[in-house]
Order: C-alpha cells, then sequence, then structure tokens
C-alpha cells in the first residue's frame, strides 16, 4: 500500500483502513478485486434424517453438506429432520426473507403419506383447522388411497409455520408415516433425485422475483 499499489474508492489506500469490499472499489496494480456478490438461487431435494441447519453439534449431516459452497448461501425457511423435498437457497437474504414473510402468502404443496380416516379428516380440515398458533391458511387438501389403511394426502398450505403440516395431520387424527415438500411458490421438485441440487431456471427466478418484489 505504501507503493500506491492499492486503491479505495479511487484513493490511495491507508494502512490499518476498513474497507467494504462489497461496497467499496478496491483496486490492485490497476485490477478492480472484490465487489457485490453475484446472486445466487438454488433448489435441493432434502432428503430425510439431515438438519436445516449450518452446522450440527451432534455431528449430522446439514444441508450444505448437499449444496455447493457458494459465499453468502442461506437456505429459504426450514424442513425438519424428517421432512424431505423442495428447500431454496439463495444468496439475496432480503430475498429470503420476504419469501418466508407471512403476508406473501407463498404457497407450499405437500405429499404426506398417512395412516387412519383420511377422507373424514380432509371433510374437517375444509371446514377449518384451529393450531395452538392460529388458524391454517389451508388452499386445498385432497385424499387418494394407497394400500390398507394408507393414504396419500396433498396439502397446500400459504404459511411456513414450525412443523405446520404434521401438526395438521395430528389435529386431524391422521398418523405421518412420509411427508415431502414437492413445491414452494414456483418452484416444483420434479425429477430432482434425492440429496442432487440445481440452480433455478430462468422462468422460476423470474416468478421469485415477481413474488419478492409484491412484498415491497
Amino acid at each position: 500500500m505504501i507503493a500506491g499499489r492499492v486503491t479505495v474508492n479511487g484513493s490511495r489506500a491507508q494502512i490499518g483502513q476498513v474497507v467494504d469490499p462489497v461496497r467499496d472499489e478496491i483496486v490492485v496494480d490497476g485490477r478492480r478485486v472484490g465487489g457485490p456478490v453475484p446472486e445466487r438461487w438454488l433448489v435441493l431435494n432434502k432428503p430425510a434424517g439431515v438438519m436445516t441447519t449450518r452446522s450440527d453439534p451432534a455431528g449430522r449431516r446439514t444441508v450444505f453438506d448437499l449444496v455447493p459452497d457458494v459465499a453468502g448461501l442461506t437456505y429459504v425457511g426450514r424442513l425438519d429432520y424428517l421432512t424431505e423435498g423442495v428447500l431454496l437457497f439463495t444468496t439475496n437474504g432480503e430475498a429470503a426473507h420476504a419469501l418466508m414473510h407471512p403476508r406473501g402468502e407463498v404457497e407450499r404443496t405437500y405429499v404426506v403419506t398417512v395412516h387412519g380416516d383420511a377422507p373424514s379428516a380432509v371433510r374437517a380440515a375444509r371446514h377449518g383447522v384451529m393450531l395452538p398458533d392460529g388458524p391454517v391458511q389451508l388452499h386445498d387438501i385432497a385424499a387418494t388411497p394407497l394400500d390398507a389403511g394408507r393414504w396419500q394426502l396433498r396439502v397446500t398450505v400459504a404459511e411456513g409455520r414450525n412443523r405446520e403440516v404434521r401438526r395438521l395431520c395430528k389435529e386431524l387424527g391422521l398418523t405421518v408415516e412420509r411427508l415431502v415438500r414437492e413445491r414452494f411458490g414456483p418452484v416444483e421438485l420434479g425429477k430432482l433425485a434425492p440429496g442432487e441440487s440445481r440452480p433455478l431456471t430462468r422462468r422460476e427466478l423470474e416468478r421469485i422475483h415477481a413474488l419478492v418484489k409484491g412484498q415491497r
């Protein structure tokens, strides 16, 4: 820096000077370094038995073991330890917060394998279900028989409350065998294999940005 090789916002850098590599223009030997982090979006098919957290004191696998190592990457909402399916990641923390805010009413669709009287549960759910933390914003629910005593529920809700679908099923007298989130907003699971991730498509990004813009 004494030789003038480094400049910050056009001025010679000083020893001990504090800079922001995202906001400040830092030039070394005539070449700019740093700058804004490019916005990245990914979708992971989260398997069961993986923690939605940065690290786990018990040493269990986390979702960050399954996605590329990208600076500033954060997940959008959470899936509990046993729940599978769509989990979004982004470097845009403001957008992640907007997508999770209740006023956005971003739809999430889950496919749930359950045991119990699913037809009666569906009829009850359509009249409204109250959980201890408030009513479920249920947009759709339907049941399809699998085999004796087992049903597949397709549930669409518009919130991301903690373990909401599991608690909904318990309130309806159903036992959950498997829970998969197959859609978050415009992003669907499709044929993405468990444990695999992919970048969002251009169409998905356009729709995500439209949802975020609607929150401002």
